[in-house]
């Protein structure tokens, strides 16, 4: 039986375990990044652990989230994060060079090796055939000091491309299609590679598009195979010498396959408030927008703002709506103000933005109040965009351009022949704004720079023998860690700093729950399906740490979520039977005799809940086991080094 690209990767970097479904198995990581919200507590975990020089083949560090200085705590971060990287070993990409997954995609990613980064986009380079994955930062941390990395060995999804994508319609339609096809929850355990002739006609950045956003299904990460078209695509970077081929073994098999058919998609557009709400831009035509955003990792590549310049060009951004534009890059931003496309963007009224996320991750250009908001990201969870009662819809830079225009929401095609745009066959390269580390030498002097906001990092504490506590809180479906966490220029800046960013916890779903914990001293979440959804963010695992929460239970878990839970000391448990959801309340009590016994050695547990008897579930391996005993991976990592 032969490999798919995956495997083929996996098996070339095992460490431990055995590539048989479900199980779990250690990996080993040929580069790392982080970027700056996840970045400070990584590298002060990276310090507590006392490791003085990074160990992978390549670690770098991106500025690219928390751009926006308002006050001191983003510049003292990116100053800290800075000085760390120059002394441990890291690159530096200063604030202006670019989105991290654009950034990497350009200039660092190679095709057959291995990459996990403390953002739940990392995906994004599996556009050029790298085995990319998100994490938390504390797995990022363990990875950067020589540590292997560990997944449960990933299903293999197959979606087989034929035809050629027409007109207007563009690589944001075939993920919103594959969403629509599989929902948020159809990648849980699964890695998705794409094939068939349809691949071919894909450019790198299109290709990336479609990985990106495949951290919305829920994947472990997507794939594409490393062709002609990704050598075109190293060799106009000037790094053909990264170029590898690789692609799935005609005999492989896989769990799961579907096929798409690129020539008979239509423009789409994912609506309020998941990514997987998809309707068509024709059934949407004719509603009112007023703001549009154009940028994010998932669009805001040379190809994707040429296309939007030749668009608006000759023409004016309706008086109704306040149009953004982020390029990804410096090298994209650049060759647009070369070509002259970024005059043409300007004088049409867009808002240029610096290369950063900015709006995608509530940074800035919040939405007015009840508003329409048109953006080329990957996510429209509830106030994600920093307007609780915005109405976000997720679409291509050609609906997005369009629309912007018009006034209303607008389907493209109905707007005659595409304009034509011609990439260069090599790009402009200019790395000024990366900085290499420091020697070894050199670095043994070196001082970190540490600003007051930085405090240090909530330490998990073992189990008790017995858990006597409380449901504390009681959420739905598809909570997200931009529920449990929010984003956004009022809290991004507290990264660094647990005890302020603790008052703003669970705030999305419940105003007082910050309080109620502090009073309780802690409890127990009670979640639904697919619980902690969305980014790697591990502050949604630690903030709940540091207010004093001991375990969740859910009907299931995210795949990186339920990671870092278990990464700091709280422990993750699935309701046996789904429909004891019900029976739960917020308020009620909740008792476990023989706790720490059964997380020592037991698959299932019985919990007492206001005197009703529940069944649940503790699906861990060995060494997750004796990281929960340990009171986490931080505990853990020092007890056994």
């Amino acid at each position: 039986m032969g490999y798919t690209i995956a495997q083929k990767i996996i098996k070339a970097h095992l460490v431990s375990g055995e590539m048989v479904k479900g199980n779990e198995i250690a990996l080993r990581i040929d580069q790392t990044l982080t970027q700056d919200a996840t970045g400070t507590m990584a590298y002060l975990q990276l310090e507590a652990m006392e490791i003085p020089r990074v160990k992978t083949e390549l670690s770098v560090a991106y500025i690219d989230h928390n751009t926006l200085q308002a006050g001191f705590e983003n510049a003292d971060d990116h100053l800290y994060i800075q000085t760390v990287a120059k002394k441990h070993g890291l690159k530096f990409s200063r604030p202006g060079n670019g989105i991290c997954h654009q950034v990497h995609l350009e200039r660092f990613a190679v095709p057959g090796k291995t990459l996990i980064g403390s953002d739940s986009h990392n995906p994004t380079a599996g556009g050029i055939g790298m085995l990319a994955m998100g994490a938390g930062g504390l797995d990022v941390a363990v990875a950067m000091g020589g540590g292997t990395y560990y997944i449960t060995m990933p299903r293999m999804i197959r979606i087989n491309l034929k035809g050629k994508l027409r007109g207007y319609v563009s690589a944001k339609d075939v993920i919103l299609e594959v969403l629509r096809l599989l929902s948020v929850k159809g990648g849980v355990g699964a890695i998705v590679e794409y094939s068939g002739e349809g691949v071919r006609t894909l450019s790198v950045p299109e290709r990336a598009t479609i990985t990106n956003m495949g951290a919305e299904l829920g994947a472990t990460t997507s794939i594409f195979p490393s062709d002609e078209v990704t050598f075109a695509f190293l060799k106009a970077e000037g790094r053909e010498r990264d170029y590898t081929p690789l692609s799935s073994d005609e005999d492989a098999v896989y769990d799961e396959e579907y096929e798409i058919d690129l020539s008979a998609l239509s423009p789409l557009a994912a609506c309020p408030h998941s990514p997987d709400n998809i309707k068509s831009a024709e059934e949407l035509s004719g509603m009112k927008v007023d703001q549009v955003c154009i940028g994010s990792c998932t669009n805001s590549s040379l190809t994707d703002l040429l296309t939007v310049a030749a668009m608006l060009k000759g023409k004016t951004v309706h008086p109704n709506v306040s149009l953004s534009i982020s390029p990804g890059s410096k090298q994209v931003y650049t060759m647009l103000a070369e070509c002259g496309a970024l005059a043409d963007l300007i004088s049409a009224g867009a808002r240029i933005l610096e290369c950063a996320c900015g709006p995608c991750i509530g940074m800035g250009f919040s939405p007015g109040s009840g508003g329409v908001s048109l953006r080329t990201f990957n996510r429209n969870f509830l106030a994600r965009s920093g307007t609780k009662d915005a109405s976000v819809y997720l679409v291509s830079p050609e609906v997005a351009a369009a629309s912007a225009v018009a006034g209303v929401f607008t389907d493209p095609t109905t707007l005659g022949e595409k304009p034509s745009i011609t990439l260069p066959e090599k790009f402009y390269i200019n790395d000024n704004m990366i900085e290499d580390p420091a020697s070894e030498s050199e670095a043994e002097s070196l001082t970190v720079r540490r600003g007051p906001n930085i405090k240090p990092i909530p330490k998990g504490k073992a189990p008790e023998a017995d858990l006597s506590s409380k449901i504390i809180l009681k959420v739905g479906d598809d909570i997200t860690t931009d529920h449990i966490m929010p984003a956004g220029t009022k809290i991004l800046p507290y990264r660094s700093n647990v005890p302020k960013l603790s008052e703003f916890c669970f705030t999305v779903c419940d105003p007082t729950f910050p309080e109620r914990a502090k009073a309780a001293g802690g409890g127990v979440v009670l979640g639904g399906q697919n619980y902690g959804q969305g980014s790697s963010r591990e502050h949604a695992a630690l903030v709940p740490l540091y207010l004093g929460i001991k375990a969740v239970v859910a009907k299931s878990f995210a795949r990186i979520h339920v990671a870092n839970l278990i990464n700091f000391g709280i422990v993750p448990m699935t309701l046996e039977c789904p429909d004891d959801y019900d029976l739960i309340s917020e308020s009620d009590s909740f008792e476990i005799k023989g706790f720490a016994e059964a997380i020592a050695s037991k698959d299932r547990v019985e919990a007492v809940v206001n005197g009703k008897k529940i069944q649940l579930k503790l699906s861990f391996t060995e060494r997750q086991r004796a990281i929960l005993l340990a009171g986490g991976l931080l505990n853990f990592t020092k007890s056994n080094t």
